[in-house]
């Protein structure tokens, strides 16, 4: 199978390649390779490629970019994403879009599942909706709903705590902030079988169990070596983001339990072996750093 990935130079986008490239051919498409926000470069690449499936990862993820700039988060994620489905169409392709928790509205006390109506309450939930809404209009694909990605290629939330953390740098979370932390390399597995499965429709995919952020930066340091009390947390409505942050976002994966498809594992041992694989990372790095 032939698999176009846009947004591959993102986190998530990383491992998607570097998943998908173990047993299908990969296009790794980045914004050098094609602006989605120009329908005729897409068409173009896409019309080139020919791909079987177009994995469509690429967006603004940052939510307060999104918030201060939502002409450019509609262009990038709304537009551009008719852009590439129509081209997928075009192109015989079938897209399989990457989605957020933020397509909620954060004020459940339980966990949200598939058929749960969306009320997104930020310009970033609100563009991915529409953009879910336009590759379901296109017909059989796929929509996955991630969350709190971590994982290798990118800078991320753990990473960025770690790095502070270990600097003595004072890095503050929100310590009442409740959603699914999800290893990107464990999610794109996910994907990639669900794809590969042909059955179509929309999924939750988080790695099993939840956490506030204080409790995953405070793991992440530990299991690093570093001082966890190096890392604090305070209330939500005290971190003065311009974009709001869902008080509780966790995901049930029913869609999958009811497919068939074994759950992805609890998020702390996947954060271990992300720790792991970080700190010889990092100390590969720095040996090389010392040689130079």
């Amino acid at each position: 199978m032939k698999v176009a990935i846009t947004g591959a130079a993102g986190l998530f986008g990383h491992a998607l390649v570097k998943v998908f490239g173990e047993r299908h051919t990969v296009c790794a498409l980045t914004h050098q390779d094609v602006d989605i926000t120009c329908e005729d470069a897409v068409d173009a690449v896409l019309a080139k490629i020919k791909p079987d499936v177009i994995v469509h990862a690429a967006a603004i993820p940052n939510p307060d970019v999104c918030e201060e700039n939502p002409a450019l988060a509609y262009a990038v994620n709304v537009h551009g994403t008719r852009y590439i489905v129509s081209a997928a169409l075009r192109a015989g392709a079938r897209v399989a879009y990457i989605s957020t928790d933020a397509v909620f509205d954060g004020q459940k006390t339980s966990p949200y599942v598939e058929s749960d109506q969306p009320a997104p309450a930020t310009v970033y939930g609100r563009t991915k909706l529409r953009a879910e809404g336009i590759t379901r209009a296109a017909g059989e694909g796929w929509i996955f709903r991630v969350s709190v990605l971590f994982g290798p290629g990118k800078e991320n939330f753990v990473e960025k705590g770690l790095r502070r953390a270990a600097a003595g740098e004072p890095y503050v979370v929100a310590a009442d902030q409740v959603g699914n932390a999800t290893y990107t390399i464990d999610a794109a597995q996910k994907i990639r079988e669900v794809i590969e499965s042909r059955r179509h429709g929309l999924y939750h995919v988080a790695n099993a169990g939840f956490c506030t952020r204080l409790e995953l930066a405070r793991q992440a340091a530990q299991w690093a070596g570093i001082d966890p009390a190096r890392i604090t947390g305070k209330p939500l409505n005290e971190m003065g983001r311009p974009a709001k942050r869902l008080p509780y976002s966790v995901m049930a994966c029913a869609a999958l339990e009811r497919a068939g498809f074994p759950p992805l594992r609890p998020w702390a041992e996947a954060l271990k072996e992300y720790i792991s694989e970080y700190i010889g990372s990092l100390n590969t790095r720095s040996t090389a750093t010392s040689l130079t």
